[in-house]
């Protein structure tokens, strides 16, 4: 079970934000996410995150994640299944390996939703993705599937589709509804097949998917060859794992004070899934930068340094 000085759950812009800060100071920092961007991804033009006139959702979150990584953190794409406490560590299981902090950052906000069928669990991380963005890279030059709704599944179809040989759209919905440049742009591409009003029956396969069965529009079902399977069902609130570890207010968000710190010593919490009432991305990335100083102040302290107040580094130069 290997140790991370600070673990943060969630991989969108108050989690990715607080990896910036605690890599940045030094700190061994693992994020744990099911993707990178959360909600950030199903908006294609953001107008009021400063800096940027206009930037999508995708664009934002990757440029995030590549300073992150240029600090040091690392990343792993899984589901944060329980959170304990042993002694003065945490303990963080997912769905398919466990870890240790020091300090916890929750920062998750809501969750990608599962497409609920046979085999989706078995191959978690054996070609069923939840994030096209993270994942894509791995299936380059090979055959996927995109099962989901709305623009979030276009727009993974629409980028698989430069990595990918062939790219299967499933869409449950009777009719192709979603941005028109990128319906456009779909049509367009010679790799990409629309299946409207289909559904994904069961996911099939070896030691890795190999295959899906699939529902067609005329309730025929087939199998189809795909080695990978990106699911986009949209999101979900998922906090009933933390209920019983940190305390949570009567809507399921997590309560904390104005440093990020939660009921639990040691724990803090950024973003949408906190009680701050203003759901917004610098928001997120604000808090998430307040919980990641607290973090990294508590495992200071912890080892008895002193405590920070800010990120600022000076450096000496020469006349």
């Amino acid at each position: 079970m290997k140790n991370y000085e600070i673990v943060v759950v969630g991989g969108a812009f108050a989690g990715l934000t607080a990896a910036i800060y605690s890599g940045r100071q030094g700190f061994s920092t693992l994020v744990i996410s099911k993707d990178i961007g959360g909600q950030g991804l199903l908006t294609t033009d953001i107008q009021n995150f400063p800096g940027f006139k206009s930037i999508s959702g995708f664009d934002l979150a990757s440029k995030f994640q590549e300073q992150a990584i240029e600090y040091g953190a690392e990343f792993v794409y899984d589901e944060v299944t329980a959170v304990s406490q042993n002694g003065d560590l945490f303990e963080i299981t997912t769905t398919q390996d466990s870890f240790t902090a020091e300090s916890l950052v929750l920062a998750f906000g809501k969750t990608p939703r599962d497409l609920g069928v046979p085999g989706e669990d078995k191959y978690k991380g054996k070609g069923v993705s939840y994030c096209a963005i993270c994942d894509g890279p791995l299936f380059k030059g090979k055959e996927v599937t995109v099962a989901g709704v709305g623009d979030h599944a276009l727009q993974a179809a629409l980028y698989l589709s430069t990595v990918a040989s062939q790219v299967h759209l499933i869409l449950r919905g009777q009719k192709l509804l979603g941005d028109e440049d990128m319906i456009a742009s779909l049509k367009a591409s010679k790799n990409v097949d629309i299946e409207v009003g289909s559904q994904v029956l069961e996911i099939l396969g070896d030691q890795y998917m190999n295959r899906i069965r699939v529902q067609d529009s005329a309730k025929n079902a087939k199998e189809v060859n795909s080695t990978g399977l990106f699911v986009e069902m949209g999101y979900i609130a998922k906090t009933s794992f933390v209920g019983k570890f940190v305390d949570l207010n009567k809507e399921g968000e997590i309560l904390i004070d104005s440093a990020c710190k939660t009921s639990r010593d040691g724990v803090f919490a950024a973003g949408d899934v906190t009680n701050q009432p203003f759901k917004q991305a610098v928001i997120s990335a604000g808090q998430g930068s307040i919980a990641a100083l607290s973090a990294i102040n508590y495992v200071n302290r912890k080892k008895g340094k002193g405590s920070v107040k800010s990120d600022w580094k000076f450096v000496k130069t020469t006349s």
